[in-house]
């Protein structure tokens, strides 16, 4: 059986953000509650992303490329754990945003917050 996450119905029609304090909707909450427990799993996910009303770079990055940066995967793991859907029109171009975002990630890239 395969998982789907379709982040407008699941999580959010508005993401936005990278952080927790940037409010709701961002891309450390998602990945946190998302994705982390998939690719720790060993699972894989289809991840839908119609149905928001767009995806804001600094969502994208942190919620998957932060699963190298911030979690300690490869960018070949990640992609083969979540394959990404997108059908409604213009939307093909985030799925290329965040496999760019993937592939270009490192651990030694990881962003540091101040506090």
């Amino acid at each position: 059986m395969t998982i789907s996450i379709n982040i407008a119905r699941d999580y959010t029609p508005y993401p936005g953000g990278r952080y927790p304090e940037d409010g709701k909707g961002n891309g450390t909450t998602f990945r946190e509650k998302f994705l982390l427990p998939i690719i720790r799993e060993g699972k894989t996910a289809d991840v839908v992303l119609d149905g928001a009303a767009g995806y804001p770079s600094s969502f994208l990055d942190e919620a998957f490329a932060g699963l190298v940066r911030n979690e300690g995967f490869t960018p070949e793991q990640v992609l083969a754990a979540f394959h990404f859907v997108a059908t409604q029109p213009g939307f093909g171009r985030f799925i290329l945003l965040v496999e760019d975002f993937i592939r270009k990630a490192s651990p030694e890239g990881a962003r540091t917050r101040g506090h």
